[in-house]
């Protein structure tokens, strides 16, 4: 009788192991490498053969999608919302400079990046998170939107061309007669925003 309950009770183990690899409460994806770029500006001291500064922003690379073209389903996704600004892990920007982007002041550090449009739609900002924050609750980027935004920096919204930029492109490029300003650009799909850039580099 024994024998029989204690067989009992290991087949209702083993169903219960079973039961719980197939439908884990905890489940892992990734450990492929994903599409992601830098957009990165070095300031390079020549006398000294070393770096004297830089700033980089690292993103994934999601494709526009056909339904995007509607404006309806546009607009539903990213009016008064924050959007991710790229795929996987999270956007960021690391300096290791003082940098202003539209007119907002930004300290040497790693910040998380999303982006922000306005209710109406009218306007976009360039949002700022806290990493430590977002690394105590375990945020994903997919959650955004649970992310506590600690400033933000206004974007302009270029006008719509006909062509489609395929994959997320975030750049920075220099102004020709200073080093120190540059502009970014984030473009996507019909969508392209820009900021002015100044970085405090080094003399």
């Amino acid at each position: 009788m024994k024998s029989k309950v204690l067989t009992s009770v290991l087949a209702l183990m083993v169903a219960i192991s079973l039961r719980a690899q197939q439908n884990p409460k905890i489940s892992v994806e990734g450990g492929s490498p994903d599409d992601r770029a830098s957009a990165r500006l070095l300031y390079w001291n020549n006398p000294a053969r070393a770096a004297d500064g830089q700033l980089a922003i690292n993103y994934g690379r999601p494709v526009w999608k056909k339904e995007y073209e509607d404006a309806a389903t546009f607009d539903k996704m990213t009016k008064g919302q924050i959007w991710r600004m790229g795929s996987n892990f999270w956007t960021n920007l690391y300096t290791d400079v003082p940098v202003t982007i539209g007119g907002k002041s930004i300290s040497p550090g790693l910040y998380f990046l999303g982006m922000q449009r306005s209710a109406d739609g009218s306007s976009w900002k360039l949002a700022f998170i806290d990493p430590v924050k977002v690394r105590k609750t375990r945020i994903d980027a997919f959650d955004i939107r649970k992310a506590t935004v600690d400033f933000t920096a206004p974007m302009t919204a270029e006008p719509a061309s006909g062509d489609t930029v395929e994959k997320l492109t975030i750049t920075l490029t220099n102004a020709q007669d200073d080093i120190r300003s540059a502009t970014l650009k984030v473009a996507w799909g019909h969508l392209t925003l820009t900021a002015p850039v100044h970085v405090a580099a080094p003399e």
